[in-house]
């Protein structure tokens, strides 16, 4: 058996060093990305344990059943990981994986961890990978929100949330996370990155390059050649997901036929006064607004009052920044007069004892009485 060379071992317990957290098979695939060292992850292992270098587990692993689906795009699984801190925010990543071939199939990081976010992540993979037949997800607020519900069921989805507490089903996602921790993450907090853009393009990078290509340890096949196995999956149309992704809200129509939508005002038909009507939207745009009643489309809102251009949960992803500072540095101006005048003699350590009765006066009689006035 060919020996692996000492300078290669000796580069791995460096990069083990550096990064405490990179594990023997992360540190094999950087030695053979960057270095064209090829050294097998088990002898590295070995080597680590040998050295007292071994990674500290975190605690016991946790054991999740083995289903599968049958076919690529018959379960997706859905949910959000916290990542490291972009300037002052928390960075999460929604991510979905298909289940038959480890595929992940749609995923983007943010900077807040609500529906917005969800749909951007859950966006992407529908135009790149398809509609899959399944979506399971956890159950917090963003996974329960009725605008997921409204585009799964436009898309023919069957959406369904795993119970509360300890999860079961949501396994492979929960691995793909450690995997995106022990390969991804860790070399992040080690680089660095500037903004959530270049978090974003480094991970689809790895992603693609990555996670994609490497044949899965427990399917034996690579997640991108197992997912195509049975050819290209069928894309939605961009109007079906921009149909989709659309938010609506269910308002009474008043007897002037009109309508309110966070503080806007709207004409609709006069026939709808007295309906209730489904209001149809883009939420970054409430100038736009479709109206439908009973599942049928009956015309467009007229905007009479505006208030509002945007709804008031479409935040952006990074807050407003915050208004320039005056650049006026108060103390530093003190303690510059403070050196200035002290070189032109003031003594200053003097001052405090005149102010205390230390000193005499220039028309006292030496022994602290004030003299007579001639």
């Amino acid at each position: 058996m060919p020996r692996t060379p000492e300078g290669v071992l000796a580069l791995a317990c460096d990069l083990k060093r550096e990064g405490p957290r990179r594990t023997a098979a992360q540190i094999a695939e950087i030695l053979a990305t960057t270095k064209q060292m090829a050294v097998s992850s088990r002898t590295l292992q070995r080597h680590f344990a040998r050295l007292g270098l071994h990674r500290d587990a975190s605690g016991p692993r946790t054991v999740f059943g083995r289903f599968e689906a049958d076919a690529p795009n018959d379960l997706w699984t859905g949910d959000a990981l916290h990542g490291p801190t972009i300037g002052a925010l928390r960075s999460i990543l929604f991510c979905f994986i298909d289940d038959h071939s480890r595929l992940l199939t749609g995923y983007r990081w943010g900077s807040m961890e609500d529906s917005l976010r969800l749909e951007a992540a859950l966006r992407k993979g529908l135009a790149a990978r398809g509609i899959p037949g399944r979506a399971y997800v956890d159950n917090g607020s963003p996974f329960a929100s009725k605008r997921l519900l409204r585009a799964c069921a436009t898309l023919g989805i069957k959406l369904s949330h795993s119970a509360p507490g300890r999860p079961a089903g949501r396994g492979k996602i929960e691995r793909v996370f450690r995997t995106v921790r022990e390969q991804f993450l860790v070399e992040i907090e080690l680089r660095g990155v500037a903004d959530l853009d270049e978090l974003n393009r480094l991970f689809q990078a790895w992603v693609e390059v990555v996670y994609h290509r490497r044949p899965h340890s427990e399917t034996g096949d690579a997640p991108i050649d197992r997912f195509l196995s049975q050819g290209p999956p069928a894309l939605p149309t961009p109007a079906d997901l921009r149909e989709a992704f659309l938010w609506s809200e269910h308002r009474t129509v008043t007897k002037t036929a009109t309508a309110s939508l966070f503080g806007n005002t709207y004409e609709v038909e006069q026939v709808l006064a007295g309906a209730k009507v489904e209001l149809v939207f883009d939420p970054f745009d409430l100038t736009e607004i479709r109206v439908r009643y009973q599942g049928r489309e009956v015309g467009r809102a007229v905007p009479t009052v505006i208030h509002r251009q945007v709804h008031p949960e479409a935040r952006p992803e990074t807050p407003t920044a915050p208004k320039p500072r005056t650049g006026i540095d108060y103390l530093s101006v003190i303690e510059a007069r403070f050196i200035d005048q002290t070189r032109r003699g003031i003594p200053y350590g003097t001052l405090g004892e005149a102010a205390d009765g230390n000193t005499t006066s220039s028309t006292g009689d030496g022994d602290g009485n004030e003299g007579e006035a001639s």
